[in-house]
């Protein structure tokens, strides 16, 4: 698989910046594939998007009418339907009835709009416009002509318009697969939780951050070294996110789990808050592991620090730029971690919204983006952004079930 050489950092955390980049480095781009139109989407074009053929291939009605040659009135000699054509080549004075896409009969310099025009019996009376209303061969592309480069994310657009070129699959950097063990023997997924008991906030978060991977079914570890040595062992994935056992505590299995499985620890800690606890490993076979801390909103600062980094080098992508804007009344700089706060966009400006504690997820329910507050003595009066919009409807399936 992949052979990676990066620096570890174990024993002093990594700024946020560079953990993103080693993230980021660490995921060599997945091999390309052909793949069905159907199951390309949201992957990566691996190869640049080629016309098979000029598009349209022939000349094409822009409307429902009729083809004309020459001055009105004409008169109606045939139909053509899509799918079918007139044969014949029309000359002055003669028109074919039409509809939007069908080929125009050869012969033909306009279609007039059923609209636009007056039919008594087998004449057509009309004036033709300025537009012609023909699209005409070659219009939109020629024969061999790159339509979009290597790199394109496929949208629903793109399949479209692949589609409408011929083309029944695309050779893709297709969607990482990301497997997820959430561990925590206090963690309860239905209803309210009992003393010592805590409701589990990461699973249902994990399948809309996921939207640019193909998520495989999430797996819950109980607190055991061994269990979790196995389930990293077992997971078919090219990225592990493992949840709530990246910290010291007793509790916490994950470092240990992969000083068993040889694998090399490239991050032990981010200079963050929230987030501090996260983990970044390359296991022997080229798999990679993340781990993320058992508070919300840290798991969640943990995974749009390294997991996106990690997902879209994987997916043969940069690292996303931040864009900046001014934050509202200024907001107070750590003066040795980088700051993740929850802030709403208004009139082009950040505003903090409060509830900001590694377990809140209040805030962040609330926020647009999250200010990234470089540490320093000062308070930032302006910041980097990172966007907390996750995905579109629809683009992919996911499999998280308990």
């Amino acid at each position: 698989m992949r052979a990676v050489h990066l620096p570890s950092h174990v024993g002093h955390a990594v700024g946020w910046d560079d953990a993103r980049e080693l993230a980021h480095a660490a995921a060599t781009p997945l091999s390309p594939r052909a793949l069905p139109l159907t199951q390309a989407l949201g992957a990566v074009l691996a190869d640049p998007l080629i016309a098979l053929t000029a598009f349209p291939p022939c000349d094409r009605s822009a409307m429902d009418g009729y083809a004309v040659r020459g001055p009105g009135p004409w008169t109606v000699i045939g139909t053509n339907r899509a799918g079918s054509g007139y044969a014949g080549r029309l000359t002055d004075g003669q028109a074919v009835a039409i509809v939007t896409g069908a080929a125009v009969p050869a012969g033909a310099s306009a279609v007039l709009p059923d609209e636009d025009v007056l039919r008594e019996g087998n004449l057509v009376h009309g004036t033709p416009g300025p537009k012609r209303h023909i699209r005409y061969a070659g219009e939109e592309c020629r024969a061999s002509e790159v339509l979009l480069p290597a790199g394109t994310l496929v949208r629903p657009a793109v399949l479209g318009h692949a589609a409408a070129l011929g083309h029944d699959q695309l050779t893709v950097i297709p969607r990482p697969r990301v497997a997820a063990l959430v561990t925590g023997d206090e963690l309860v997924t239905t209803g309210l939780p009992g003393p010592g008991r805590t409701r589990d906030a990461i699973g249902p978060m994990l399948p809309g951050l996921l939207h640019q991977a193909t998520a495989l079914p999430l797996q819950r570890v109980q607190d055991s070294r061994r269990l979790l040595i196995d389930a990293l062992a077992q997971a078919d994935a090219d990225l592990i996110l493992v949840s709530g056992s990246s910290a010291a505590g007793p509790a916490d299995h994950l470092r240990p789990s992969l000083e068993a499985l040889g694998a090399t620890l490239l991050v032990d800690g981010v200079a963050c808050r929230p987030g501090h606890p996260q983990a970044l490993a390359l296991l022997p076979d080229g798999r990679l592991v993340i781990g993320l801390p058992g508070n919300p909103l840290a798991a969640l600062t943990a995974f749009l620090t390294l997991a996106v980094a990690a997902i879209a080098g994987l997916r043969g992508e940069p690292l996303a730029s931040l864009p900046t804007a001014p934050i509202h009344g200024g907001l107070d700089c750590h003066p040795a971690n980088t700051r993740l706060v929850p802030v709403r966009l208004r009139d082009g400006a950040a505003e903090p919204v409060g509830h900001a504690g590694s377990a809140m997820l209040r805030g962040v329910a609330m926020a647009d983006a999250l200010a990234v507050v470089e540490p320093g003595p000062a308070t930032a009066i302006t910041a980097r952004l990172l966007p907390l919009g996750f995905g579109f409807p629809g683009q992919g399936e996911h499999a998280w079930a308990d």
